[in-house]
């Protein structure tokens, strides 16, 4: 089994297949059963971090090697030190922040597979929540589901929610993001696009025939700083 990944600007090219099943997927889930997912989405996530507490989660290596910013957190800080460390739940859409951290003292925020379980209606609230705290001139480093995952595209009938937003079988659901509706996001909550780009991934075993195209959008918005400068979005990748 090999792993291939590349990056692009451009949303990933659907086959006349893959086409025509989006298109006749178009019924959506009824705005009752609607309320009730967003009503009970504390205890689907609970109930799905219990039955996946010892398989699920695994060390994102990636992380460092795609975002710069962790790579020296993790030279100075390599382990968790509770004299420097604060871990508390809060509920991004509705917890304020300052009642646990001080007004602009962050330096990095990652969002990393977080907003894709948020309803897009509340999305902005998160956004704001955290602006609140990062410092002038840091940023919020950004990954989650793209648009035609092949996790979107795995999705039955009747599991829609709206548009590119849908319900897993055990209730917790999943948006799948475009880079314009997420450039749009962040910068109406105040932020500046630094990058903002598609990564794929693809997954190829040909003794089983298995080929599995991933879609990610990986970003990094950065609150402006007190004597701003100009950001020009995808120039870090410039040499």
């Amino acid at each position: 089994m090999t792993s291939l990944q590349r990056k692009g600007l451009q949303a990933r090219i659907l086959s006349s297949e893959e086409e025509e099943r989006l298109k006749r997927d178009q019924a959506l889930v009824s705005h009752f059963k609607q309320q009730k997912l967003e009503q009970e989405a504390q205890k689907n996530w609970d109930l799905f971090y219990k039955r996946n507490s010892t398989n699920f989660f695994k060390d994102r290596h990636w992380t460092t090697r795609e975002f710069e910013e962790l790579r020296s957190c993790r030279e100075q800080n390599p382990l968790y030190d509770t004299s420097r460390c604060k871990a508390f739940l809060c509920d991004l859409t509705r917890d304020d922040l300052l009642e646990h951290v001080p007004p602009e003292s962050v330096d990095v925020a990652m969002l990393i597979f977080v907003l894709s379980a948020v309803h897009p209606d509340k999305m902005h609230l998160a956004l704001q929540n955290i602006y609140k705290v990062l410092k002038p001139g840091k940023s919020v480093l950004f990954r989650d589901y793209g648009l035609y995952d092949h996790a979107m595209l795995r999705f039955k009938a009747g599991s829609k929610l709206g548009e590119n937003f849908y319900v897993r079988q055990d209730g917790t659901r999943s948006y799948f993001f475009t880079d314009e509706f997420l450039a749009r996001l962040f910068t109406d909550a105040g932020y500046e696009e630094v990058v903002n780009e598609y990564v794929f991934r693809e997954t190829v075993n040909k003794k089983e025939g298995l080929y599995v195209p991933r879609v990610f959008l990986q970003g990094k918005f950065r609150k402006p700083p007190k004597n701003p400068t100009p950001v020009t979005p995808g120039r870090e990748h410039e040499s």
